[in-house]
């Protein structure tokens, strides 16, 4: 304990000291700064108190300081010299209360202030001068009531005002001059009912308006002057303008009477048209379908020339008149329907793979160590009973004297049956351990033990994978090597899903590698793999071709042609020839007078740039190859026209 106390008595004597030496210097520092300011005290002291300056807050006058650059405590504001405000005070107070200006917030008039630059202390406005406000007030009082004008919001005529650029404090428009919109007003009534002009919709004539710019509220296009419809050619009876007034045309109270005007002409000429009458001629804009008319005119929408329009007669075919000048400038084509036979063919591509049927895995079934290896590299060809490599193993060993001293114990025994079962197993042993009949015989001959065992190959190919090297120790789990026979090979195909139903095991196939000039092998379809692609939406098909030569190498890419059954005596078309939209299927037949006519077909097998037509052709007529789809589109539209004119009105 005395020790522990020597220490403790040691650290705070330590701790004392350095203490000592920093507080010195810091207390010398602090009696000269004490030193200083006691003789700048005595010599502010001895100015009279006359000298010494004053500086409160503007805003809270308690905060005060004999500082200059002081700021408040609560405002943060500089404090001004007290006996300065108040010695301008005092030559405030000296002038004239007539030469005193007062200012006063336009917006609270209770805050005033005789400052100049002052500001409200409710909104923060600057302060006006309130005599040239009470001069400029007489000076408005003096002017008459006439000239005095008044300002009245457009929408809101309750809120008014004298001052010019004044708003709407509902709506915040700008005022207008009264005065100015009664003069307009005056003018506007002084004209006489036959100036006043009446815009009208051109697809509804019921909605009118006298105001320009004015919308039909049901469609939303834009009134027209109603003279310009006319034309001179329209009876305006049934519209007496002059006794209608802006108030009562803004509720639509009209006449009954319907108006004779050019969209009524428009809509209401197109009747009922049965089919089997002659030959109809319409006039439809180009633009609005709809829009259709039994003389010619103009669109009332957006001012097109309507374009005249045939309607074939006695007959619900859509029929095209086209001229043999105008067929040559459009390079029309045409192909006979003809009978022939389609092949369930099946052009796709492919990649070549091995036959995994034919893959050999070579590995020692005991623990040892590689003596001599003869396989040099992967690719390497080899053939049935070639030397591999030579290992040795004690379990080899060990398996080999068990065969020798079985086959002693039998010669001593004689013909004992027990020991030539063993002799058996033992042999057996070795055979599944690696050795060939062949070895196990030698063995039997010789009756020597070998201590670097040969192992042979059982089948030729090509070396596909090497893993080991002189020396490596391997166990039974390690791979030495694998081989492939090549002499058969398995194509991969990928086959379109709308094409699965053609494919049959055992239907042939030809196989061509093109970047190897390989045209024409022969194969047959092996196997069909049960699930398709979820990505590319194909089916793989197995296809196997004999490759003798071992010109066909793994993983090289293959054009692939399967043949399916034949589809024989089948009407067929170029495919070329058929206008697919996704709902239907059409083509455009050429008729015997240069006419053409869209007709729906029913489209079977597509194969070999030709399409199978189960209904809607017949043999030897002839469709359109080449720009079917100008026609195709020029019959679209007088389809919609026959409807419209057989069953619809405007």
């Amino acid at each position: 304990m005395s020790h522990l106390e020597s220490n403790n008595k040691r650290t705070k004597l330590a701790y004392l000291l350095s203490l000592f030496m920093v507080i010195t210097p810091q207390l010398a520092h602090s009696q000269q700064l004490l030193a200083q300011e006691n003789t700048a005290q005595h010599t502010e002291h001895s100015h009279t108190d006359a000298k010494t300056a004053t500086y409160s807050c503007p805003m809270h006058p308690d905060e005060t300081s004999h500082e200059a650059g002081s700021r408040c405590s609560i405002c943060n504001m500089f404090l001004v010299n007290e006996g300065v405000e108040e010695e301008e005070g005092r030559a405030k107070t000296s002038l004239s209360a007539s030469e005193q200006k007062t200012y006063v917030c336009p917006m609270h008039p209770d805050e005033t202030s005789h400052e100049a630059g002052s500001r409200c202390s409710i909104c923060n406005m600057f302060l006006v001068n309130e005599g040239v406000e009470e001069e400029e007030g007489g000076a408005k009082t003096n002017l008459s009531a006439s000239e005095q004008k008044t300002y009245v919001c457009p929408m809101h005529p309750d809120e008014t005002s004298h001052e010019a650029g004044s708003r709407c404090s509902i709506c915040n428009m700008f005022l207008v001059n009264e005065g100015v919109e009664e003069e307009e007003g005056g003018a506007k009534t002084s004209l006489t009912a036959n100036e006043q002009k009446t815009y009208v919709c051109p697809m509804h004539p019921d909605e009118t308006s006298h105001e320009a710019g004015s919308r039909c509220p049901i469609c939303n296009m834009f009134l027209v002057e109603e003279e310009e419809e006319e034309k001179g050619s329209v009876d305006h009876s049934s519209h007496n303008m002059s006794s209608s007034t802006p108030e009562d045309h803004s509720g639509h109270a009209h006449q009954t009477q319907e108006a004779d005007t050019p969209a009524d002409t428009v809509f209401n000429s197109a009747k009922p048209a049965p089919l089997d009458d002659g030959a109809n001629i319409k006039y439809v804009c180009p633009m609005h379908a709809h829009i259709i008319s039994d003389v010619p005119g103009t669109c009332p929408i957006c001012g097109m020339n309507l374009e005249k329009v045939e309607l074939g007669g006695n007959s619900k075919e859509i029929q095209i008149d086209v001229s043999g000048g105008m067929q040559q400038a459009l390079a029309l084509k045409v192909a006979r329907v003809e009978k022939d036979t389609l092949w369930k063919f099946v052009q796709t591509v492919g990649q070549i793979d091995y036959d995994e049927s034919k893959i050999n895995h070579i590995h020692a079934r005991v623990n040892g160590w590689i003596e001599k290896l003869t396989i040099e590299s992967v690719g390497d060809k080899i053939i049935k009973g070639q030397l591999l490599y030579e290992i040795y193993s004690p379990d080899l060993i060990n398996a080999q004297d068990d065969f020798l001293l079985a086959q002693d114990t039998l010669k001593r025994s004689g013909s004992s049956e027990n020991y030539k079962d063993l002799v058996r197993k033992a042999g057996l042993r070795l055979e599944l351990l690696g050795f060939n009949k062949s070895q196990i015989k030698a063995l039997a001959k010789s009756k020597k033990t070998q201590y670097r065992v040969p192992f042979y190959a059982k089948s030729g190919g090509i070396v596909k994978a090497l893993s080991v090297r002189d020396g490596m120790y391997i166990q039974p789990s390690t791979e030495v090597m694998s081989v492939v026979d090549l002499s058969k090979v398995w194509v991969i195909a990928d086959v379109f899903e709308n094409e699965q139903s053609w494919l049959e095991i055992g239907q042939k196939a030809e196989v061509s590698v093109p970047a190897m000039g390989i045209k024409g092998i022969e194969g047959e379809i092996d196997y069909i793999y049960p699930e398709l692609d979820a990505v590319t939406r194909s089916l793989r098909v197995r296809i196997v071709v004999k490759n003798k030569d071992l010109e066909l190498r793994p993983n090289t890419l293959a054009k692939i042609d399967i043949f399916g059954g034949p589809n024989r005596d089948t009407l067929v078309i170029p495919q070329e020839a058929l206008i697919q939209t996704g709902k239907e299927n059409r083509v455009i037949v050429k008729l015997e007078d240069n006419s053409f006519t869209a007709r729906k077909v029913t489209v079977g097998m597509l194969s070999q740039g030709k399409a199978e037509i189960k209904n809607g052709l017949e043999a030897g007529e002839r469709v359109v190859t080449s720009g079917q789809f100008l026609l195709d589109s020029e019959a679209s539209l007088k389809g919609s026209l026959m409807r419209l004119s057989s069953g619809h009105q405007h």
